[in-house]
């Protein structure tokens, strides 16, 4: 039984609890015709220590938490931003920068605030997005995608989520935020890593 036969009889569990990834999920993987969850579709369980310092790391983590719990296949999403001009900062760290209290917008502002002082040609940066897929939380394949661009000096735009309002996409030309939905799945780190995975599952693995 192929992996794609086994997610149209038992369905995919999305192991987030973040609406506007999840959306995203449910536009890029809509072609696959399979029922998919979100994390908010079940009972609350304990959120795993993501403590690993790459993003493949952190998603396997992820993985193993909710297939034990759920024991459903699972797709885990580890993403975030990596800035030059700040040694790659906030990296993994991404969701949790600047500390526990802020929230989108404020973890945005802190972020500015560290690159007041940086030019126009040293503010690149990059999304990275590394997806774990296991149906068993035992054997598991990764997909990794990135998206290059650079850091605005303010928001811009008023879609998306997270860091989307002060990332100038290179390939979409203007911020995340500002880009039709459809037009950031083509371009953005999460829909190059989600293509990856459709192509996997429909390679008939």
């Amino acid at each position: 039984m192929s992996f794609l036969e086994i997610l149209k009889d038992r369905g995919l569990v999305i192991a987030t609890g973040n609406k506007g990834k999840f959306q995203e999920f449910l536009r890029m993987l809509s072609s696959l015709d399979i029922k998919l969850y979100t994390l908010r579709d079940f009972s609350e369980f304990p959120e795993p220590v993501e403590n690993d310092p790459t993003f493949e790391g952190n998603a396997k983590i992820k993985a193993v938490d909710a297939c034990s719990h759920l024991n459903m296949p699972v797709l885990a999403d580890d993403s975030g931003l990596s800035v030059d001009a700040l040694n790659g900062e906030p990296g993994v760290l991404t969701a949790r920068y600047g500390g526990p209290d802020l929230d989108d917008s404020g973890r945005r502002k802190h972020l500015l605030q560290k690159m007041k002082d940086i030019p126009e040609d040293k503010r690149s940066a990059r999304f990275v997005c590394a997806l774990c897929f296991s149906v068993n939380g035992e054997d598991f394949n990764f997909f990794r995608g990135e998206s290059e661009g650079s850091i605005l000096y303010e928001d811009s735009g008023n879609d998306g989520f997270g860091y989307d309002p002060i990332f100038l996409s290179q390939t979409g030309k203007k911020s995340f935020a500002s880009l039709d939905p459809s037009v950031k799945d083509s371009v953005s780190h999460r829909g190059r890593a989600v293509e990856k995975f459709i192509n996997f599952l429909n390679a008939g693995n």
